[in-house]
This record gives structure tokens, sequence and C-alpha cells, in this order.
């Protein structure tokens, strides 16, 4: 049983989105199941996990890591390591799980590895498809979190696994929405207000949602807010400014609690390339905020249940987009969709998939 274990956490670069959050709500569940709960990383000021978790990581000797791919190398000594210390051990990876199954399968360690993102995003060629299959049919157990995930990991790879879904607290999400704000982040008073929360990453396709602001800016009094972060912030403002957007497109930073702003909104919009299960998603139903999100792989549509929680445009289609929002615009049944999609949550509750992470890990364990 797990209390007779060891757990260790694999999680290289704690960064600040909805694989963090389910690492915080998981990790901080299992602690109290097991003899001793480790986690790994190379992050440092990890202010949300229980005290009985004790953090491994290269801050002990005042290191500061910017780079992901360095500081999954050095998390990846840092596990060897701890299983060479560890021999009664279960791993469980959340962030470059190849690093870990190799090296809990040389030191002959349980390791079960948990998929974030969809197999589109990092199956780009037959050579990653044969190096990925072998690799991961050596994990005892493979967790993914939407059940379009599993068909596509199964259709791709061959490799079977268990669909968890993300732990979502809703208690927790509507608390953290009551925050007020210090100023009105729309300007107007009836505009449509849009919002979009995530990374300003390539996955994210901002581009696309901009290019359909763009052409509807003249069709609908409209407002978009972006929150996030990342390496694109730049090709976006370009973008913005260049389409004379500055008025009605406003970029925030990275919001720890970014509940009150979604509470601010009448829509959020996923114009994703490629997700896992998006968190963001179900954070903003918890909210009741009607949905409009990219129909991509995977998990939109799952938690949309194809279009009868909100709607779903083509994947990297503005136009398709835009024609999304005008129908939202004109829709007479938009409590229906938000209310469908709200009486949908159950199957995410966070006490009941925090259990079934549990009983798998002890089945691993036996």
């Amino acid at each position: 049983m797990s209390k007779n274990s060891n757990l260790v956490i694999f999680m290289p670069s704690i960064e600040g989105g909805g694989v963090e959050k389910n690492l915080f709500l998981i990790t901080n569940f299992l602690s109290s199941k097991f003899k001793k709960s480790i986690l790994v990383t190379c992050s440092t000021k990890i202010k949300k996990l229980n005290k009985k978790i004790k953090i491994i990581s290269f801050d002990i000797f005042k290191i500061r890591l910017n780079f992901r791919f360095l500081k999954i190398i050095l998390s990846s000594l840092l596990l060897f390591i701890q299983l060479l210390k560890n021999k009664n051990v279960v791993v469980l990876s959340f962030q470059a799980n190849i690093f870990a199954i190799l090296i809990s399968s040389l030191l002959n360690r349980r390791v079960i590895v948990r998929l974030n993102s969809s197999p589109t995003g990092w199956l780009k060629s037959n050579l990653k498809k044969m190096i990925f299959k072998k690799i991961y049919s050596l994990a005892d157990l493979v967790i993914v979190n939407s059940l379009e995930f599993k068909k596509e990991l199964k259709n791709k790879l061959n490799i079977e696994s268990f669909c968890i879904y993300n732990p979502l607290n809703q208690k927790d999400i509507i608390k953290s929405s009551k925050v007020k704000l210090n100023k009105k982040i729309f300007r107007k008073k009836n505009s449509l207000k849009i919002i979009n929360v995530g990374r300003l990453v390539n996955q994210k396709d901002h581009i696309t949602l901009l290019k359909s602001i763009n052409l509807l800016k003249e069709k609908i009094d409209i407002e978009l807010i972006i929150i996030g972060q990342g390496y694109n912030k730049t090709i976006i403002q370009n973008f913005i400014k260049i389409n004379s957007l500055n008025k009605i497109v406003k970029i925030l930073n990275y919001k720890k609690n970014p509940y009150p702003f979604i509470r601010s909104s009448d829509v959020f919009i996923l114009s994703s390339i490629y997700e896992g299960l998006p968190n963001v998603l179900l954070e903003a139903i918890v909210l009741k905020k009607f949905i409009i999100s990219s129909d991509c792989p995977t998990g939109p549509k799952e938690i949309l249940s194809y279009g009868k929680g909100g709607l779903l445009f083509k994947t990297g289609s503005y136009k398709d987009l835009a024609i999304k929002i005008i129908e939202y615009t004109k829709s007479k049944n938009r409590e229906n969709k938000i209310n469908f999609a709200f009486n949908s949550l159950e199957k995410f509750d966070f006490k009941k998939n925090l259990k079934l992470y549990l009983k798998k890990i002890n089945e691993v364990i036996n």
C-alpha cells in the first residue's frame, strides 16, 4: 500500500498554468497518503505545496535557472540521485516524461507518467513516433486527461492509457473570482466583452483570435482582453498596432488569480491549435461564461459536449471564429448552453478524480 512507499513527483519547471494547478492539487492530496513525498524540480519559490512535501531543487545552491531544457537536465540528475537512495518508491512524472521513464527503468523503479497535451503537438515525425512509442511502453502506467486524448495515444502510438480528468475545485474558483479589481478592465458598458487566458505561445494561436476581432471591429462593438506572457508577446503587440486594434484589445501580464477578470467578461474564447484538457475552459464554465473554442485536439469538444455547452470553430480559421462570435450575438439560447456546460462539470469533481489517482498508484505499487 501507499503508506509503506515513498512518492517522488517529477516536475522540472513550474511556470504557472493549467499543468501547475493540477500539480499542486494532486501532490497536496497525495502527500498524506505516502510514507514520504518528494518533489524534484529546478523551480523556485513554490508556495502552494503542503509542508509535508520535501522539495529537492538546485535552489539550495542559490542557482536561478531560466532555460527549461537546463532545468530538465539538472532535475533528471536530482531524480537519479533520489532513486538511488530510495528503493521502495514510485515516481509520478508531470513533465519531461521521457527522462523520468528512462531513469526509472534503468534503476528498476516504478514510474507513472501524466501526459498534459495532445500528441498532435509533439509527434512531428515518424522518428519521434518510434522513440516515444518505445519509451512510453516502459512506463508502469500512462495517465491522460481526456477520452479523446486516450484514443489519440492508442491510434498514433498504440499505447494504452488511463483517463483521469483534471481535478476541478469549483468552490475555490468561485471564491477567488470575488476578489475586487482595482479598476475596470473593459472600457465600455455595452460592448461585447471577450477574454482569453493563456501563454503567449504558438500553441495558443492568438493571431487567429486577433484576425477575427479585426474582421469584426466595424460590425460589432467589441472588446478583447488577453491575459498571459510568452515569447509571442511582441508579435501579438505588433499585430494589434498594425491593425489599429489598440482601443479594443488589451494585453495583461500573467495573473495568479485570473478569475475576477474572467468574471467581468461575457465570452471566453480559446483559440488553441492543440491542448490536453484545457483547465481554463473548465474554470470559465464554473463562472458561467459562454465558451467559444477551437475544435482542436484534445479536450474542448469533450468539455463542451460536442457543441451542446458552447460553440466550436474550425481550428486556425479566423473567419469561422468570426462567424461563431456573430452567432453568439444573435443567439437566443445562450443561457441554455451555459447551463448545460455548467451542469456537465460533475465528472471533473476534484475529490473524485484525486481518489482515482491514489487508486491507480496503489494498483501500480501492488
